[in-house]
């Protein structure tokens, strides 16, 4: 996706606010910002941490660097996904099927939701758990070709990638910021914050 490209590979960055055009008329209609633009501003203004990556040595060169700047070395991982597990063998990861027992949970998703900067992860990611049961620290994997739209937008996928058997437990996670290191506002009482990071593969 040559829009991250230019956005991680260049010094200076525009805002949302820059992108606007100061001279268009108050009566045009905005500009919409491209799916990728949009997803990440509104994923970093919900505290998440972003990590953009061109191939697998970068990532786990990013994913070394989240268990360094954590001090993981000697944490276990929760880890539902055989295949993530297999992807990351050359980590020496210390997985553990129960989540008492783990520091941080590595885990896949379904989609990535532009409208709102959300991750949409459904029981394929986390079983028939709730997100507070689940440790307060996530780690998720995710590719470029996994950004939609909208959540409706991402459950019409799931039912097209599931015709036959569709996942149940769908929800997204959109506070990412620790309930230990961030005040809670009204809109975002009663649900589990994350510190998520979101290790991002460029497959477009």
């Amino acid at each position: 996706m040559s829009l991250f490209k230019k956005l991680f590979g260049s010094k200076s960055q525009k805002s949302e606010s820059e992108i606007k055009s100061e001279e268009r008329s108050k009566y045009m209609p905005e500009v919409k910002l491209p799916i990728d633009e949009r997803f990440t501003i509104n994923f970093k203004s919900n505290g998440g941490k972003f990590l953009y990556c061109e191939n697998l040595d970068e990532i786990f060169t990013s994913f070394q660097n989240i268990i360094d700047e954590n001090e993981w070395h000697d944490s276990k991982t929760l880890l539902f996904d055989a295949n993530l597990e297999s992807l990351f063998e050359s980590l020496k990861l210390q997985g553990t099927k129960r989540e008492s027992e783990a520091s941080y949970f590595l885990t896949t998703c379904e989609n990535l939701i532009a409208d709102d900067g959300s991750i949409l992860i459904s029981s394929r990611q986390i079983a028939e758990k709730k997100l507070k049961e689940l440790p307060s620290h996530f780690v998720v994997y995710a590719t470029t070709s996994q950004m939609v739209e909208s959540i409706s937008e991402g459950m019409r996928g799931i039912k097209k990638k599931h015709p036959k058997k569709l996942p149940t437990n769908i929800t997204t996670i959109k506070h990412f910021k620790s309930e230990a290191s961030s005040d809670k506002d009204f809109l975002s009482y009663g649900s589990s914050s994350k510190n998520l990071y979101l290790l991002l593969l460029e497959d477009l």
